[in-house]
């Protein structure tokens, strides 16, 4: 996979490994993610953030998109690293009610997140983990960054990023 943000469309070995799970909703108490096979484009990735922020002027190619909630909500690495490897940008949520953050500060943390039972739309809850047996194997074969509560990451994630929402939010009109 290319280490820069392009339109290559083609997901690194772990997002690929996510994309091949079923995430079970579980009235509420599972995760609420759908990921996908693919990154989306660059052109959708840029029609996608004008239509979210109404700016006909904003630019996507900061991100690259890589699943959804149930309501439509994003989940996308973040270009957020200059010059740094794709696996390395920080994981961002976009929600379908304008909600964004960073959930995770690589797609490292990002596994240990769902391996920990919580997805890009539950990061802001505060609810006990569940881990995921299956998650947890794939983080075990995959991540660079040592297992840590949710939480953590969370909270790591957004001290290193304290303004994505603020910017992200600063391009709409």
């Amino acid at each position: 996979m290319s280490e820069t943000l392009g339109d290559d469309c083609r997901l690194p070995p772990a997002l690929a490994d996510v994309a091949r799970i079923e995430f079970d909703y579980a009235d509420g108490d599972g995760i609420d993610f759908e990921p996908y096979a693919a990154f989306d484009s660059a052109e959708e990735t840029t029609h996608w953030l004008r239509q979210w922020t109404g700016n006909p002027e904003a630019d996507g190619s900061a991100y690259r998109v890589f699943g959804q909630d149930g309501a439509g909500g994003l989940a996308a690495l973040w270009h957020g690293r200059p010059g740094r490897p794709l696996t390395e940008q920080p994981v961002v949520y976009v929600g379908s009610e304008g909600e964004c953050d960073v959930v995770a500060g690589n797609l490292s943390d990002f596994l240990w997140l769902l391996a920990g039972g919580m997805g890009p739309a539950e990061a802001d809850d505060e609810r006990t983990e569940r881990p995921d047996p299956e998650l947890t194997a794939l983080a075990e074969r995959h991540a660079t960054t040592p297992r840590r509560p949710a939480a953590d990451i969370v909270k790591e994630a957004r001290a290193a990023f304290p303004t994505f929402a603020e910017d992200l939010w600063a391009l709409c009109r």
